[in-house]
């Protein structure tokens, strides 16, 4: 179940206009969209499953902007529908956008805009959300999106309490997802809300996929940086914090070492990368125990040090609250799930002058893609990890 925002009561309160129906769902699509997350809201609100007892929506499909419209693999499609289609829908989708440095067809944004101000649900999967962002329609409110372009949501729309971890975001009459696969998670929340558990879970055994998947997208996190803050004077500070997260030091000397002001340092931190300064320090030092505990033989006090955590205490506390998992119940489910050939090749001999560890990372491809700032307002509750599960994998409808 989701966590009620403060924005869920005026959200409920709100209806359809007269022409907008429930049942119906407009899947908006555009040229360069990627065709596997615009297949996935064709494939579950399109095809009749009424046998299965999964009730049945009726599907508009519209193109956002003149065709043909050419997706992945040089594919042509011609949508049988346009943008004056959505003003039936109850429910309108856009499964993803060709590029996140493009501004969408101000029409298409309209046409959202008119559809919300309706009373229907408006959806982001993945690039999606750029859309809604462009369209105002995040504004003040938690969303999510993949990953990897987190830190470009929340700096060109900074209104957007975006939250890099979750699979998918409900707040109410706007819905955001994660990349590619988590726009199914997101798809079968909404069969959930609409129809019930069963319902959710006879097209989840029919897509052949789990009706509520463990984890959000923290294990999938890497550490390069955004093109943004590439050429920024902050780029030199965040490269020295990486290659020193073994030492103790926090963020006022980070300021410091920018010649800044704590209270500037934190506004430009943030606006280049969508974190604030803090929790990106604190996910970066986790980040990094994750892959001693993965590549080293470690105790969990040694990784403590090594990471820049003053205590073990301390790493116990985040590693937990970021991944739900103590570090040593993270480390023997992690050896577990491996080979044993894999687990005897993952410590390597300690090599002369040195002491056994991973390699580390190239500097100038870390960062805080993975930043972990803000609070969200109406997000999955943790359910208990799948079978087979590693642990710190939090849980997701």
């Amino acid at each position: 179940m989701s966590h009620d925002s403060a924005a869920a009561p005026e959200a409920a309160a709100r209806k359809l206009s007269g022409r907008r129906r429930k049942e119906i769902v407009a899947v908006l699509l555009f040229s360069g969209g990627p065709i596997f997350e615009s297949s996935i809201p064709l494939s579950v609100f399109g095809i009749d499953r009424q046998d299965a007892g999964v009730p049945r929506y009726r599907l508009l499909v519209c193109a956002g902007e003149e065709g043909p419209l050419r997706t992945t693999g040089g594919l042509e499609l011609t949508a049988p529908q346009g943008l004056e289609a959505i003003s039936r829908a109850g429910t309108v989708v856009v499964p993803a956008w060709r590029s996140i440095t493009s501004p969408p067809p101000e029409e298409a944004l309209d046409a959202l805009r008119r559809a919300h101000e309706e009373g229907a649900r408006i959806v982001g999967l993945c690039t999606g959300a750029f859309v809604l962002a462009a369209a105002g329609l995040l504004d003040g409110r938690p969303a999510t999106t993949h990953w990897m372009y987190a830190p470009t949501l929340a700096k060109r729309y900074p209104s957007v309490h975006v939250d890099p971890r979750e699979l998918f975001v409900d707040d109410g009459d706007v819905l955001t997802s994660a990349g590619t696969a988590a726009g199914i998670d997101l798809c079968l929340h909404i069969v959930r809300t609409d129809h019930g558990n069963e319902a959710a879970g006879a097209l989840a055994r029919r897509l052949v996929v789990p009706p509520r998947r463990s984890g959000g997208q923290e294990r999938y996190l890497d550490r390069s940086l955004p093109e943004e803050i590439g050429a920024d004077p902050l780029a030199e500070v965040v490269a020295w914090a990486l290659e020193h997260l073994h030492e103790q030091f926090d963020v006022e000397t980070l300021a410091a070492r920018a010649y800044m002001s704590r209270r500037t340092f934190d506004r430009r931190f943030r606006s280049l990368t969508g974190s604030a300064p803090l929790q990106w320090l604190i996910t970066q030092r986790v980040l990094q125990a994750q892959r001693l505990l993965e590549t080293s033989d470690y105790s969990v006090d040694e990784v403590a040090g090594r990471c820049g955590f003053r205590s073990p205490v301390a790493l116990r506390g985040h590693f937990r609250r970021q991944l739900g998992s103590s570090p040593a119940a993270y480390r023997a489910a992690y050896r577990a799930r491996r080979p044993q050939g894999d687990r005897d090749r993952a410590v390597d001999p300690e090599p002369a002058g040195g002491p056994r560890t991973a390699p580390p990372s190239d500097p100038a491809a870390l960062s805080p893609e993975n930043a972990v700032p803000f609070q969200t307002r109406r997000t999955a509750a943790p359910l208990p990890a799948a079978a087979g599960s590693l642990p710190g994998q939090r849980s997701a409808p």
